[in-house]
């Protein structure tokens, strides 16, 4: 399967989907609703014949919905009629007429997709929708105004079209209309608009509709006060219209239903086999209003019986939406071979909600496989990238592009001998190993027709799109609510001296469905750590950082005894997210003789999920790591940094004993770097020393030993207590305490901070949220 990375026409860059068979497979979700196998004519059996739901896709940015419905459109347009259309999208005319809303807008442009030709079938006519908009928009016509007449109905040309192919035929309406407005003689009681609609559709009918077409008109005789009689009721549905509020709506319900009539009609009395399994409409960002304005006509008309046949898939970016609150909902693999979906006695029923799983680790390896054929990409980047991403697919698209460029780079230079090579930066500057973080710092080409892009720009500018970033990466920075308020009362000031930026982020992510503290007040981890390299590297200031450090410079203050937030384990946090890890170990130390084991391995795992103050470009190896393998001159290093002076023989061996462990921990709890094996085995060692030094030589430092590299090995959070089951998928783990937070090494991320350990993740999904 392949869609594309770009938006737009031209140019952009196909890609693979992975993980999606629950839909495609010619079993699949979507050839069981449409009665039709992707990408050709074999008939699939219905698995609802006469009533199918209205499958809804859902899941954050970045999914896949929308990937998801573009496959849909490409694999069925040429076989049955098809239509899609992004709800978020439509938008009014330079000079729209009181006719024109947003579903007055988007009919004509479902429509004007469903009438295009398909193998074996005449293009689908739309004579009642055309009918009906034509009213609509007549609602303003005048005998002084003729430019306006004619400028709606032109809008109209290509509804009108699948009735009159004459193209030119509306052109010639207009006088007719207002010439007969001029014969008329007004009832001062009756309203303007309506009397308008009746010229109108009189006019239509006579020129452009056949003898057996006109008979479409009828249909309307059941709209409200009609008495069954088609023309009384197009003049109803217009002054209705006019009218506005709830009478507006119940006009457009009718003309979606128009729409809808008009496609059953085309399946209708037609030879055996003339037209093969069923209409698809598909609809994304269907949570929005038009979404629902679109999709609860149809949903009231199922639910009191009406059968209709049109296979409806649309996308919501909201799981909890109260439009989904009676729905059945199922993850994507449990659809594969049968959505087990009955109808229940609510509206909403009608709907089979389906949550958009993340990429499994063999996808995202497929994936980089497609980029890498020739597998020259560091060993384990692959489950680097599902861990960093959480198997979003979004991410795992973009990461799996920006490696196989990279690689390419290297390849194309001269003397390049073919292995792994360092990835240079966006700018061509130093190079860098290949690493989920350096990822970040690479630019990809996803249009032929534009320059690059800096992978970690497009990213937030995809998954987060119309937020303010400078907020948002100031408050990514926050363990909770109550820290993230702290910092937009301190560092937003201009635009929150309340903190209340905090409170209008927070229900802003929720809206979007991004989860939101308490651990982390952004609590997706690569949503978090692209909006930490951001707040790092935005301002171009190498050294200084100024920004990020004034950020986590408040943070500390306020975590410091006299702050506002005062917690030992938050504010050592920040000293290591500031690079400076002497009080960390010094305070590891002096707590280690206690008693509570659990809870200092717990706090040496909090401390150590601290984002690391990354330098872009720099090669070689992560400074962490001779640390952490004792490869460093301590003896050449300032007590301000190692916190040795003063200290008896056995209290400095533990101390730099802990160093040691403190870096490594840091650094295999990183999602933006790759296990290394070596400071495992390190770490390993070093918690079996602990165990012998404490007092009572303690079975928890010792069970640590042996599950933390399982746990790192295997991509999951360091488990606590040290083999303990990992938690459900995504969820975060515990740790840390104080002013009310907690949080779990696997989750703060260094680098620019963020991912958590979700490597564990598994199902299957890819695709791109634009």
């Amino acid at each position: 399967m392949t869609d594309r990375l770009g938006n737009g026409a031209g140019g952009a860059v196909e890609r693979e989907l992975y993980g999606r068979e629950p839909v495609f497979d010619d079993d699949g979700l979507a050839a069981r609703l449409t009665g039709l196998a992707p990408y050709g004519s074999a008939r699939v059996a219905y698995e609802h014949h006469d009533d199918p739901p209205v499958a809804v896709f859902t899941g954050g940015r970045g999914m896949g919905k929308t990937a998801v419905l573009k496959q849909l459109r490409q694999q069925y347009r040429e076989i049955t009629p098809v239509a899609l259309l992004d709800c978020e999208a439509v938008e009014p005319p330079a000079d729209p007429g009181p006719g024109w809303t947003p579903v007055t807008g988007a009919l004509p442009e479902l429509a004007a997709q469903l009438t295009a030709r398909v193998r074996a079938a005449r293009p689908v006519p739309f004579p009642r929708l055309g009918l009906g908009l034509v009213a609509v928009a007549s609602i303003s016509w005048t005998r002084e105004d003729e430019t306006r007449a004619r400028r709606d109905l032109q809008a109209l040309g290509p509804v009108l079209a699948t009735v009159d192919t004459r193209g030119d035929a509306a052109t010639g309406w207009v006088a007719k209309v207002l010439t007969k407005l001029a014969a008329s003689a007004f009832d001062a009681v009756a309203p303007l608009a309506g009397l308008v609609a009746e010229a109108t559709v009189e006019t239509v009918l006579e020129e452009s509709f056949g003898r057996f077409q006109r008979r479409s008109a009828d249909w309307y005789g059941s709209y409200p006060h009609a008495g069954g009689n088609g023309r009384i009721g197009l003049r109803q549905l217009a002054v209705d219209f006019e009218r506005g509020g709830d009478l507006r709506r119940r006009a457009e319900d009718h003309l979606v239903l128009a729409l809808v009539a008009d496609l059953v009609r085309a399946y209708q009395g037609l030879a055996w086999g003339a037209r093969r399994g069923r209409p698809v409409l598909l609809l994304d960002n269907a949570h929005t209003e038009l979404g629902r304005r679109l999709v609860e006509p149809l949903l009231r008309q199922r639910a009191a019986g009406v059968r209709d046949r049109i296979a409806v898939f649309a996308a919501s970016r909201t799981r909890d939406h109260e439009g989904l609150s009676h729905a059945a909902r199922r993850r994507l693999p449990e659809v594969a071979h049968g959505s087990h979906w009955a109808r229940g006695s609510e509206v909403t029923s009608g709907i089979l909600a389906v949550e958009l799983t993340p990429l499994g680790p063999a996808d995202v390896r497929a994936a980089f496989d497609r980029h890498d054929p020739a597998g020259r990409a560091p060993a384990g980047l692959a489950r680097g990238v599902h861990r960093l991403t959480g198997g979003r697919p979004l991410g795992v698209a973009l990461l799996a592009r920006a490696t196989g460029e990279a690689l390419a780079r290297e390849t194309s230079r001269p003397g390049a001998t073919g292995g792994a090579p360092a990835a240079g930066g966006a700018d061509g500057g130093p190079a860098a190993a290949l690493v989920p973080g350096a990822l970040l710092d690479l630019a990809v080409e996803l249009r032929e027709d534009r320059p690059p892009v800096r992978v970690a720009g497009e990213l937030l500018a995809r998954l987060v799109p119309g937020q303010s970033l400078d907020v948002l990466c100031v408050l990514a920075a926050a363990h909770g609510e109550e820290s993230a308020r702290l910092l937009a009362t301190d560092r937003l000031r201009g635009r929150s001296p309340e903190g209340d930026a905090a409170l209008r982020v927070r229900d802003a992510l929720r809206a979007q469905d991004w989860p939101v503290g308490p651990e982390f007040f952004v609590a997706d981890p690569l949503l978090r750590a692209l909006l930490l390299h951001r707040l790092r590297f935005q301002d171009d200031d190498h050294p200084d950082y100024a920004v990020w450090r004034a950020v986590h410079e408040t943070l500390r203050t306020a975590y410091a005894p006299g702050g506002r937030l005062p917690s030992v384990p938050h504010r050592l946090h920040q000293e290591l997210v500031l690079g400076r890890p002497r009080d960390c170990v010094t305070h590891l130390r002096e707590r280690f003789p206690g008693p509570d084991v659990t809870g200092w391995l717990d706090a040496l795992r909090f401390i150590a999920s601290a984002p690391y103050p990354r330098v872009p470009g720099r090669g070689g190896p992560d400074p962490r790591r001779a640390v952490a393998l004792g490869r460093e001159a301590t003896a050449a290093l300032p007590d301000a940094e190692t916190g040795l002076a003063g200290l008896d023989e056995r209290a400095a061996e533990l101390q730099s004993l802990l160093r040691r462990l403190l870096h490594a921990v840091w650094l295999l709890s990183d999602p933006l770097v790759l296990p290394d094996d070596e400071v495992i085995e390190r770490m390993a060692y070093e918690l079996r020393q602990l165990s012998g030094r404490h007092p009572s030589g303690n079975s928890v430092l010792w069970d640590a030993a042996t599950h933390w590299p399982r746990d790192i090995r295997a991509w999951r959070p360091l488990s606590m207590p040290p083999g303990a089951p990992p938690g459900p998928p995504g969820r975060m783990t515990g740790g840390g305490g104080g002013a009310g937070n907690t949080t779990g090494p696997g989750t703060g991320g260094a680098g620019t901070g963020g991912a958590g350990g979700t490597g564990g993740r598994r199902s299957g999904e890819d695709g791109s949220d634009a």
